[in-house]
Formats: structure tokens, C-alpha cells, sequence
């Protein structure tokens, strides 16, 4: 998790798109959310979140295939406190991992 957010950036998601949609409802919690092909509109207060994605190549290390999603992030008039608010829950809801 990060201190603060910029109003726009990119990631790269270690799942497919099937995981993505089943995840996606969870991470984005109680606010209002309007789902395209590609792409989701979520209301943040006054402000709005546009994420979109398309699917990227899978990283291959090894005989390990991990599939990949590009995942753009777009936040308009959400002030860096609601940002990190936002991107708290949705990081840790995302987050995988093992060990």
C-alpha cells in the first residue's frame, strides 16, 4: 500500500479477466459503480473513478505462465484523502499472494 495516490495512473494485475469481474464488486465496496465492456465508472462522493483494462500478454518465468491485465486508473475531483481511502480498501482487497 502506498502513502498517497496521483489522480491518474496504470498498474499491472497478476490475474485474468474472469478473476478481475468476480474481484472487481468486492475491492469497489458500498459506492455506485456502472459496469461497461472494458471499463468501470464508479461515483467516489462528488468525484469519479474511471478504471478501465485490456488484457495483456502472460508473463512467463520459467514453465510458469501468469496471466496479466493492464488496468488504467482515472480519478476526477476525489482530493488525495478519499483517494488513499479508496485505494486501501481496493489494494487490500486485491491482494493475493502466498508464502
Amino acid at each position: 500500500m502506498q502513502s498517497s495516490y496521483p489522480e491518474w495512473f496504470d498498474r499491472e494485475m497478476t490475474c485474468n479477466e474472469a478473476e478481475w469481474h468476480r474481484w472487481l464488486p468486492q475491492a469497489l465496496g458500498s459506492q455506485t459503480w456502472t459496469m461497461h465492456r472494458d471499463a468501470v465508472d464508479v461515483h467516489l462522493g462528488t468525484g469519479a473513478l474511471a478504471l478501465s483494462w485490456s488484457v495483456g500478454e502472460p508473463r512467463v518465468i520459467g514453465l510458469a505462465r501468469l496471466p496479466r491485465l493492464h488496468v488504467s486508473f482515472r480519478f476526477a475531483g476525489v482530493d488525495g484523502a478519499q483517494r488513499h481511502a479508496f485505494m486501501r480498501r481496493f489494494d487490500l482487497y486485491m491482494q493475493r499472494g502466498g508464502g
